[in-house]
C-alpha cells in the first residue's frame, strides 16, 4: 500500500507537467458545465450535454490516460526504474489505476452539478462502474504497447469505439443493436434513468460480462507481457 502511495504522488506530479494527459480530466467536465448553461433548445432532452459527455468521458480520459502513463514510462525507462526501487508491478498498477480513477470520479461530481439531488449518488457509482472498466482496458493497451506511438495507434480505434458508438446509436438502429454489447452503451441507457429498478436484465449481463472480459485480457497480457 505504501509504495502505491508512492506512485500516486508521482503520477499526480507528472500530470501537472504532462499537459495532454491533464487535459483529458478537465476537458469533459469543463464542456459539460458551459454547454449545459450556454445552450437550450426547445424539445432537447434535460440534462442532454450531461449524458453524452459523461459516456465519452468514460470511453476516452481513463483509457487513454493510463495507456499514456504505462507507454511513457515503459519507453522512457522510468518504469524499470521504480521496479528496481523495490516496487512490484502489481503495486504499480493498482497505483496508477487508483489514481486515475479518483482523478476521473473528482471531473464526474463537477459534471453531477446540474443534476436533480436524488440522482447524484447514482450518476457516481455509474461512473465509477464505467471509470473502472475503462481503466483495464487502457492498462491492457500499455502492457502490449512498446512505446507511446504504439499506444496512440491501439488507443484510437478502441475509444472511438467507446465514446461514439452509444452516440451513434442514438440515430441508428442498426448500430444500436450492436452497441448494446458495449459497457459504455449500457451505460448510457443507465444515465437515461438513473433507478436500480429501471434498468433490464441485459444492461447487468452486459456490463458484468465487459468487466469479466476486461479482467482477463488484463490478466494474460500482464502474465504475457509483464511490465517489460
Amino acid at each position: 500500500m505504501k509504495n502505491s502511495m508512492i506512485i500516486i504522488k508521482k503520477q499526480l506530479k507528472d500530470t501537472l507537467k504532462n499537459k495532454t494527459i491533464l487535459i483529458q480530466f478537465i476537458l469533459f467536465p469543463m464542456m459539460t458545465l458551459i454547454m449545459e448553461n450556454a445552450i437550450h433548445m426547445e424539445g432537447m432532452p434535460e440534462h442532454f450535454f450531461t449524458k453524452l459527455f459523461s459516456i465519452m468521458y468514460i470511453g476516452m480520459a481513463p483509457l487513454t490516460s493510463v495507456a499514456s502513463i504505462i507507454s511513457e514510462e515503459k519507453e522512457k525507462n522510468t518504469l524499470r526504474v521504480l521496479l528496481m526501487a523495490n516496487i512490484k508491478p502489481l503495486q504499480y498498477l493498482m497505483g496508477i489505476g487508483v489514481y486515475v480513477w479518483s482523478i476521473c470520479m473528482m471531473g464526474a461530481v463537477v459534471m453531477a452539478i446540474g443534476l436533480p439531488k436524488q440522482d447524484i449518488l447514482m450518476y457516481l457509482f455509474i461512473m465509477a462502474i464505467g471509470f473502472m472498466i475503462s481503466i483495464f482496458v487502457g492498462a491492457c493497451i500499455g502492457i502490449f504497447a512498446t512505446n507511446q506511438m504504439s499506444a496512440t495507434s491501439l488507443v484510437m480505434p478502441v475509444m472511438m469505439v467507446l465514446s461514439f458508438l452509444p452516440m451513434l446509436a442514438m440515430f441508428n438502429e442498426k448500430i444500436e443493436k450492436m452497441a448494446r454489447f458495449f459497457f459504455t452503451q449500457q451505460l448510457k441507457l443507465c444515465l437515461n434513468d438513473m433507478s436500480i429498478m429501471g434498468h433490464s436484465n441485459e444492461t447487468y449481463i452486459v456490463l458484468l460480462v465487459n468487466v469479466i472480459i476486461a479482467l482477463l485480457v488484463f490478466g494474460l497480457a500482464f502474465k504475457k507481457k509483464g511490465l517489460e
